[in-house]
């Protein structure tokens, strides 16, 4: 079934589902999710959706919360992980979440009895819930949670005043106005310190807790506020402690009721779920279709989701009157499309999504569904398409069998045209003799013919207007339909007397039979640079020897070339450098090409030196001696 849901795009509608469901575990739910096959799963998902609908288009919100992570907080609490208390108010939050839902459905449950019934399973949780808010608050364990956390932080706040009204004494007295850097405590880390300047380090008595990058500051816990301070490290030490011991409680009320949790987590889990194809059916516009297991499909108005919405509706049948359908007409006229939507609109609904379509759609669900649609359209490749067709065509005719929908687009293409009629013929007749229902689209006058001639299949055309040359893409039932070569090459811009003349042949074959005189074209002589490669300064070239592209600085009519690549000069055989473009097709009239060859810098000192600067003149006086004097050292 993958390779049809890959070549129906079937992934893509997972895709859009996944992004309208809350939870994580929701989304990888829905990615692990299969096309199913058992009719009575098929209703009951569809039942699932369209209750959903109803509670969407009445502009009801379900309260989901706290379900973005709860499968990874689940999975801490599982492992014996203690809970944060952001994690645990996000814990809280889901199990309120889901007392509601369970209210909520209560309240529509004569509207959706499926949902109400899904949602009675969730136990109530709410003596755990109101722990958790009572004892975290602000993201924090609150003071209340217990009364030793309460004394510990009362004796905290009254040490901290302590350890502040020291410092603030020591920042206000005279004598030690010259040391401070700036007047203000510093908190580092655990300790309150002073600001001193690096010089007086060694006059203040205290701890030097940190120092600043240039050095110019040190932080000193001064030491008057040295016992406070250890006190106050004591009195934090042991608020952790009993806030993790308060957490470790409520985590632990969490795993004890670890069963009634993993079924809220489950319940909650399939309604977003539900919700989510809910959401998708509603933005598609979708219908909730009949579904049976007779083989029969009655489409009406049905539209490809992926397509823009102006797209001809389709009207399609299969199953009743007749098991096989052969479509007919001209490329681009939508013979693709139509098996495409049939086969999409078939997984959608055993998938549980409601389909684009009007009221009195019905869709069959099949054992499998089975597609052969190739869009490559590339002669060179002609041989390798249509064995590859062949081999999943083969692989088809292994596992087809009654209940199951085949999809063949332009079966028998890709060879020589009476093999190829007469093979997709005998591939139809024996998916047809295994009890298949077929839907194939062809150009092929035996496959028509076979079509109009057998009495439980029957052909049809993609509409086209031939006066203004347009498809209509409508599927007309029971009509055969032209390929329309005269409309693809006008639209690909040929001739009109071309396609009218073809147009004639099409009636007449009075083609053309006489032999016409063509004068013999003297060859030109070859010239000079025609016999020998000759290059110009600036042309462009490749390179085979480096496989890159260079420029030419000098052509002797030699047998070796000076080249400027990667800004060197280099000699390279002629019979390795290939023109690209030559520098009359590169640059303008009076372009200096040496300025190709020398960065900016050279060519302003050239300049300069030209026009008599006397800075530049110094510098290249400089410079010569400089080297001189670099010689003579060599020398010694």
């Amino acid at each position: 079934m993958k390779q049809t849901i890959d070549q129906l795009q079937f992934e893509q509608i997972k895709k859009e589902v996944q992004k309208r469901a809350i939870g994580q575990y929701s989304k990888m739910r829905i990615e692990e999710m299969t096309i199913q096959t058992n009719l009575q799963t098929v209703r009951t998902r569809q039942e699932e959706t369209k209750e959903a609908r109803l509670i969407l288009d009445s502009h009801q919100h379900v309260p989901f919360m706290g379900l973005t992570r709860i499968d990874t907080l689940t999975a801490q609490v599982k492992k014996g992980l203690i809970l944060t208390p952001a994690e645990l108010i996000e814990y809280a939050d889901f199990l309120r979440s889901s007392r509601m839902i369970r209210r909520f459905f209560e309240k529509n449950q004569y509207q959706t009895p499926l949902l109400h019934a899904y949602s009675k399973n969730m136990l109530d949780l709410l003596t755990i819930e109101e722990l958790i808010y009572q004892q975290i608050k602000n993201q924090k364990v609150s003071d209340d949670a217990s009364r030793n956390l309460r004394k510990v932080r009362k004796q905290l706040q009254q040490t901290e005043k302590e350890i502040q009204d020291r410092l603030l004494k020591f920042l206000r007295h005279p004598h030690n106005k010259e040391m401070i850097q700036e007047s203000m405590i510093v908190q580092k880390g655990e300790h309150y310190t002073i600001p001193i300047k690096a010089s007086y380090k060694n006059k203040v008595p205290g701890n030097i807790i940190e120092q600043s990058n240039k050095g110019t500051t040190v932080f000193i816990e001064p030491v008057a506020v040295e016992k406070a301070s250890m006190n106050h490290q004591l009195l934090k030490a042991e608020e952790i402690a009993e806030e993790y011991q308060i957490l470790a409680f409520l985590t632990g009320a969490l795993a004890e009721q670890e069963q009634a949790i993993d079924l809220i987590i489950e319940t909650v889990t399939r309604l977003d779920i539900i919700f989510a194809r809910g959401k998708y059916s509603r933005e598609i516009q979708g219908v909730t279709p009949e579904v049976n297991q007779a083989e029969y499909i009655k489409i009406k108005q049905g539209r490809h989701p992926l397509l823009p919405e102006d797209a001809v509706p389709l009207d399609f049948e299969l199953g009743n009157n007749y098991r096989g359908l052969v479509i007919t007409g001209a490329n681009a006229g939508g013979k693709t499309v139509v098996l495409k939507t049939v086969g999409l609109l078939t997984l959608m609904a055993m998938f549980g999504l409601q389909v684009p379509a009007a009221k009195g759609t019905e869709l069959a669900v099949f054992d499998e569904v089975f597609v052969d649609i190739g869009d490559q359209q590339n002669i060179e490749n002609a041989l390798s398409t249509f064995s590859g067709h062949m081999q999943n065509i083969a692989e088809i005719l292994r596992k087809v069998k009654r209940n199951t929908l085949v999809l063949l687009d332009e079966i028998g293409s890709g060879t020589e045209p009476n093999e190829g009629a007469a093979l997709a013929v005998a591939i139809m007749e024996t998916m047809y003799e295994k009890g298949a229902l077929i839907v194939a689209t062809t150009h092929y006058g035996e496959i028509k013919k076979f079509a109009n001639d057998h009495e439980d299949f029957i052909p049809a055309a993609m509409a086209f207007d031939r006066e203004a040359l347009q498809p209509k893409y409508l599927l007309q039932v029971g009509e055969t339909g032209e390929s329309q070569a005269l409309w693809i090459a006008k639209k690909m811009n040929m001739s009109e007397k071309l396609i009218q003349q073809a147009n004639h042949y099409i009636h007449d074959k009075d083609y053309q039979r006489k032999k016409k005189e063509f004068k013999v074209v003297k060859a030109k002589e070859p010239t000079i640079k025609q016999k020998k490669q000759l290059f110009s300064k600036g042309d462009r070239v490749l390179s085979t020897m480096h496989q890159k592209e260079a420029l030419v600085y000098e052509d002797m009519g030699e047998e070796m070339i000076t080249i400027y690549l990667n800004k060197e000069m280099i000699m390279v055989p002629r019979k390795r450098l290939n023109l690209k473009m030559s520098a009359e097709q590169l640059y303008p009239d009076g372009y200096e090409l040496d300025q190709l060859f020398t960065d900016f810098q050279t060519r302003k000192r050239e300049k300069d030196l030209l026009r008599g600067s006397k800075k530049a003149h110094k510098q290249l006086l400089k410079e010569a001696r400089e080297r001189k004097v670099k010689k003579q050292g060599e020398n010694d």
